[in-house]
């Protein structure tokens, strides 16, 4: 009894194991079950057949999967849960050996500074004044006649014969 009196408040919290370990246990139990379910038992249950030499050679199911896989939607369920609480442990600064976590030194700030506002004078610039450029006038293209055929296709040129 006077052990732990003589204890200190960290110590305590280390020598309680299973409420610091039980995740992981629970992950170890889980990975356990389903290599014995899938991996073992199907090779073990194979192996008897053979050695028995049964007639009758039946496929091992697995016991986990019986009830529409309610196990593994549970445990999926606890270790989920489990995960989630220990990212919000740690985000509110617990840890897993119980130590404290270090606190800021004193005369730090603990929040940046706000800066201060700069005024910054508008830009004093003139845009360009647009050059008027004369554009010359189109010349005129000399019309040409196009003979289309019935279907809508533009007929060669008749042929001028030009004196010698």
């Amino acid at each position: 009894m006077s052990e732990y009196k003589d204890m200190s408040d960290s110590e305590k919290k280390k020598e309680d194991w299973m409420n610091n370990k039980w995740r992981p246990m629970m992950g170890w139990l889980y990975m356990a079950v389903c290599a014995f379910d899938f991996v073992l038992f199907p090779i073990l249950w194979s192996l008897l057949h053979a050695i028995m030499h049964s007639a009758t050679i039946t496929q091992w199911q697995p016991l986990t999967l019986q009830g529409a896989g309610l196990f593994h939607i549970a445990m999926g369920a606890v270790l989920g849960i489990a995960a989630l609480g220990r990212t919000q442990e740690k985000l509110a600064g617990a840890n897993n050996g119980g130590a404290s976590v270090p606190a800021l030194p004193t005369g730090m700030p603990t929040a940046p500074s706000p800066v201060p506002a700069v005024s910054v004078p508008a830009p004093s610039y003139t845009a360009p004044v647009a050059k008027s450029v004369a554009t010359p006038a189109p010349v005129a293209q000399p019309t040409v006649a196009v003979n289309l055929s019935s279907s809508g296709k533009p007929m060669p040129a008749p042929q001028v014969d030009e004196p010698l």
